[in-house]
C-alpha cells in the first residue's frame, strides 16, 4: 500500500489553475522530494494532502484512507510541518505539544514528548511561553507538533526557511533517523542540496504539472551529466562545442565555458578539438552536476 496516493488532482482559485491533474505515488518509507518554484503548486497540493483544502476534481489518499470520506483516518496517519510560523501565544512549549496529543486522543505522552523535545533542543524552553521564543525555536516546535503522534507520514514543506545551520543539522538528524525507522518523510525546499542529500526520489512541479519524477541519482546522471568548465587563456572557443555550452552568456563574455559532457570518456575529444583550434588553456575543473543543474535546465525548458 502507498504511503501517500494522489490521482489526477486538480485545483482552481478563479482563473487561476494552481494543479492540472498531479498524479503521484509516495512509497511507504520513502524519503521523496516535492521541488519547484514560487508558484508552481506546491504548497496547494500539501493543502489538500493535509485536508485544509479540497481539489477540484481528482483524490488523495494516506496509508488507503481517503482525505475527503475517510478524513479522521487519514490524518491520524499524518503529521505536517507547514510554512507558517502558527502558534498560540497563551501556553507553553510542553502545555503545546500535551494539547497536541490530546487532538489525537493520546493521554500519556509525556515520555514521547520529552524525546522529540531533546532531539529538537527543545528541553531548555519546555516551560518557556511560546511568544517568548526565537523563530527558530517556534518552528522547532512547529515539528515537534507534527510528530507528537507519531505519524508513519511526515510531511515538511519548507521546514528550514530562515532558520540557523544549527537547526537544520538537529533537524535533519532526527527526520533522517524517523526515516530509517520507516516513516515516509515528503519535503519541499528550495536548499536543493538539502533534497539531493537526503532525498531517494524527487518530482518537480512546473505551473501545476509534474515535470520530472525519478530517483535523484538517475535524475543527475540522466539530465545533466557532468560539467567542464575550462578558462582559455588565448583564442576563443571552436563552432563545434558551441552546443555544448551550458551558459550561452558565456560565448559572449568571452573566456571561460562550462560544456556539458555525459561522461568521463567525453573530456579526451573535447581537449582534442580545442588544441586544433590553437587555443591555450588557463585552468580546467571537471564537476559533476547536482540537483540544482537539474532544476535549473527543467524549468528553463531545456531538457
Amino acid at each position: 500500500m502507498a504511503a501517500i496516493q494522489i490521482s489526477n488532482v486538480v485545483k482552481n482559485y478563479k482563473t487561476l489553475r494552481a494543479l492540472s491533474g498531479v498524479s503521484l505515488t509516495i512509497e511507504e518509507g520513502e524519503f521523496f522530494g516535492l521541488l519547484g518554484p514560487n508558484g508552481a503548486g506546491k504548497t496547494t497540493l500539501i493543502s489538500i494532502i493535509a485536508g485544509l483544502n479540497r481539489a477540484d476534481s481528482g483524490s488523495v489518499s494516506i496509508h488507503g484512507h481517503d482525505v475527503v470520506t475517510d478524513y479522521r483516518a487519514a490524518r491520524q496517519k499524518l503529521g505536517v510541518v507547514p510554512q507558517e510560523l502558527v502558534f498560540d501565544p497563551f501556553f507553553t512549549v510542553r502545555e503545546t505539544l500535551r494539547m497536541q496529543s490530546g487532538y489525537f486522543g493520546l493521554k500519556k505522552n509525556d515520555a514521547w514528548i520529552d524525546e522529540v523535545m531533546h532531539h529538537l533542543d527543545l528541553t531548555g524552553k519546555a516551560d518557556a511561553n511560546m511568544r517568548s521564543l526565537s523563530g527558530g525555536m517556534k518552528r522547532r516546535v512547529l515539528v515537534a507538533q507534527a510528530l507528537v503522534h507519531k505519524p508513519p507520514v511526515i510531511v515538511l514543506d519548507e521546514p528550514t526557511a530562515g532558520v540557523d545551520v544549527e537547526l537544520r543539522q538537529t533537524l535533519w538528524k532526527f527526520v533522517a533517523r524517523l526515516n530509517r525507522e520507516g516513516h515516509t518523510v515528503v519535503l519541499t525546499t528550495h536548499y536543493l542540496e538539502e533534497a539531493q542529500a537526503l532525498c531517494t526520489r524527487v518530482a518537480m512541479l512546473k505551473a501545476g504539472l509534474v515535470v520530472a519524477l525519478d530517483s535523484t541519482a538517475a535524475l543527475i546522471k540522466r539530465i545533466s551529466g557532468s560539467q567542464l568548465v575550462v578558462q582559455l587563456s588565448s583564442g576563443r572557443l571552436p563552432h563545434s562545442l558551441v552546443s555544448l555550452v551550458s551558459h550561452p552568456e558565456e560565448l559572449i563574455s568571452g573566456s571561460k565555458y562550462t560544456l556539458r559532457v555525459g561522461e568521463y570518456a567525453d573530456v579526451e575529444p573535447i581537449l582534442a578539438q580545442l588544441r586544433l583550434a590553437g587555443v591555450v588553456i588557463d585552468d580546467m575543473q571537471l564537476q559533476q552536476a547536482d540537483l540544482e543543474d537539474v532544476f535549473l535546465q527543467i524549468m528553463d525548458g531545456e531538457k
